[in-house]
């Protein structure tokens, strides 16, 4: 019963994307754009096969989680304590060729990307060239981001899973960054981004090459969310997410287990 109901709350999901894509396709005809071929097909194509699975770590209890159908930027998200850190740990770990972006990235003014800036002149390239793009959009050239391009732009991981990607980041540059993302070429390798912040989740914005992946306050097994309001855990995400400036204001806070047998 229980296999049967998963399957159906999938089904459900993988419709209410189908409803989003059909959505941001009336929009575009609506502003003259004609859908590429692709979004076409990828209307028609079945559910996709399984792409990673594993058993959930704690808080969960060991449930099953399966992914499928892996979009260009994936979000993770969820409330403090939800345990969405350990599934992008775990995520990074299963996923063939994944790699784990953590908040490290920006330790000692992000020291360690300027390492790698200096001993790889392609690299630095590729990094000057984003960074500028991103100024020209707003952004601030700051340590934080250039760590986070750092990570962002260095060669070898197929799949990168980035640690609250906002991270150290003001309002002007996270959307700065957010769009350029957007606008990667197609086939470029998928993202995994842990995120709380509205500028870099826009449930208006979310396209048909995103997903959205929330981790329960309840610690019942993540679901993929469609950015539809009324689909199935949608107003969940929405009370995540939080404009920059608050954000900020909340930073470093982390969600606290109190021991076993404590009367808090």
């Amino acid at each position: 019963m229980a296999a049967h109901q998963a399957t159906l709350e999938n089904r459900i999901r993988d419709l209410g994307a189908a409803v989003a894509t059909v959505r941001d396709l009336r929009s575009g005809l609506a502003r003259g754009k004609v859908p590429d071929a692709g979004t076409l097909v990828g209307l028609m194509q079945p559910i996709s096969e399984i792409v990673v699975a594993f058993d959930l770590p704690w808080p969960w209890g060991g449930e099953r989680f399966e992914l499928r159908d892996v979009r260009a930027l994936n979000y993770i998200i969820g409330p403090l304590g939800s345990g969405k850190t350990r599934l992008a740990r775990r995520l990074a770990e299963r996923m063939p060729g994944a790699a784990f972006l953590g908040l490290d990235r920006s330790a000692d003014g992000g020291a360690a990307a300027r390492v790698r800036l200096d001993a790889d002149s392609s690299l630095r390239s590729r990094v000057d060239r984003t960074t500028g793009w991103l100024v020209e959009d707003g952004a601030l050239a700051t340590d934080a981001l250039v760590a986070l391009i750092v990570g962002l732009e260095a060669e070898g991981p197929a799949v990168l899973v980035v640690d609250m990607v906002e991270q150290g980041l003001d309002q002007a540059t996270q959307e700065a960054l957010i769009a350029h993302l957007r606008g990667r070429k197609p086939r470029s390798r998928p993202l995994f981004l842990l995120t709380r912040s509205s500028a870099i989740l826009d449930l208006a914005a979310v396209g048909p090459d995103e997903a959205i992946i929330l981790c329960p306050a309840n610690h019942s097994p993540p679901i993929r969310v469609a950015p539809c309001p009324g689909a199935p855990g949608f107003e969940v995400v929405a009370t995540c997410l939080a404009s920059p400036e608050v954000r900020a204001r909340t930073e470093g806070v982390i969600a606290w287990r109190p021991p076993v047998g404590s009367s808090a």
